[in-house]
């Protein structure tokens, strides 16, 4: 039987990424996304323990207006635009106040920095199987794989995250030929991409972050594809049906658009699901069931889940 602290660690991250998408929340492990323009504060935060504190941590500065953050070993470093510094905002983070993790910070103000230079040093391709391989125009070409070439920016969508992992290794062995594919919450559109690079014959791609949508446009251009491609949510749908739905999300936006996804899905159509851990896969399976979606297939990566429906 889990401890009641180990239970409530594990509520804990599951309201991380109810508030983000888990490929927000998880692969926010990057450099700081900073223009010259705006000057920054990097804030060393030590945590003990470090685990699943950081996450948590993570979670709630994100609530505050910082956009960026590097592991280290005995915490993380944090990263925030001077002007948004509200030090009341942070000192009244409820994590600060949590008898179960210590936590000190300090902070300075970061030097003027080639942020994109530093990105490229530390982006590095993601190899899905020996059989898709994900990276930068930076990096070397492989021409014994099937390569999606993307320019993130930020760091969620590009692969490194398991969930994105698991949602390529299933499309790898799924029939795109001649269908209609949503990639909801799209990211960098990588699934949107290899949707249609596997024959697709169209690809509505959408997401609520407009900084996503720039950079699927230019990622579709950069990979010969073409997408439609949207800002919004779920709200988006009712207008016209898919063959294929893909949506890495998180565990409660799926379960509050799954009935959306089924409505807009094809008699013998596909719905593909991630951004969910183990353990939320019993809650998202019952409302699967309640909109008539059987399982075809489950594939798990460390604690992340993947799961393949048919209408």
């Amino acid at each position: 039987m889990l401890s009641e602290v180990n239970f409530t660690n594990r509520q804990l991250k599951k309201e991380l990424r109810s508030s983000r998408g888990a490929d927000f929340v998880l692969e926010s492990l990057f450099l700081p996304k900073i223009c010259t323009m705006n000057l920054y504060y990097e804030f060393n935060f030590k945590i003990n323990p470090v685990q699943p504190w950081s996450e948590i941590l993570m979670a709630e500065l994100i609530e505050i207006g910082f956009d960026s953050f590097t592991e280290e070993q005995d915490g993380i470093l944090a990263y925030l635009q001077k002007e948004l510094l509200d030090e009341n905002a942070l000192k009244s983070l409820s994590i600060l106040e949590n008898e179960a993790v210590k936590i000190s910070y300090d902070y300075v103000e970061m030097p003027n920095i080639n942020w994109n230079e530093e990105w490229e040093k530390n982006f590095s391709p993601i190899n899905v199987e020996d059989k898709v391989l994900i990276r930068a125009e930076f990096h070397d070409s492989n021409p014994n794989m099937h390569e999606i070439v993307i320019q993130p920016k930020m760091s969620f969508g590009t692969g490194h995250h398991p969930t994105t992992h698991l949602m390529i290794q299933q499309m790898l062995e799924m029939d795109f030929l001649g269908k209609k594919v949503l990639d909801m919450g799209c990211g960098t559109s990588v699934l949107a991409i290899f949707a249609k690079q596997k024959g697709a014959k169209d690809v509505l791609a959408i997401d609520i972050d407009e900084w996503s949508v720039e950079n699927s446009k230019e990622n579709s251009q950069r990979n010969g594809v073409e997408l439609r491609i949207e800002l919004g949510t779920a709200e988006n749908l009712g207008k016209e049906k898919f063959d294929i739905i893909l949506a890495n999300i998180n565990r409660n936006i799926l379960i509050s658009d799954i009935p959306t996804y089924a409505k807009d899905l094809e008699n013998g159509g596909e719905l593909l699901l991630s951004g969910l851990c183990f353990f939320d896969v019993d809650d998202i399976l019952e409302v699967c069931y309640a909109q008539k979606l059987k399982l075809k297939n489950k594939q798990q990566r460390e604690e992340w889940c993947s799961l393949l429906l048919v209408k």
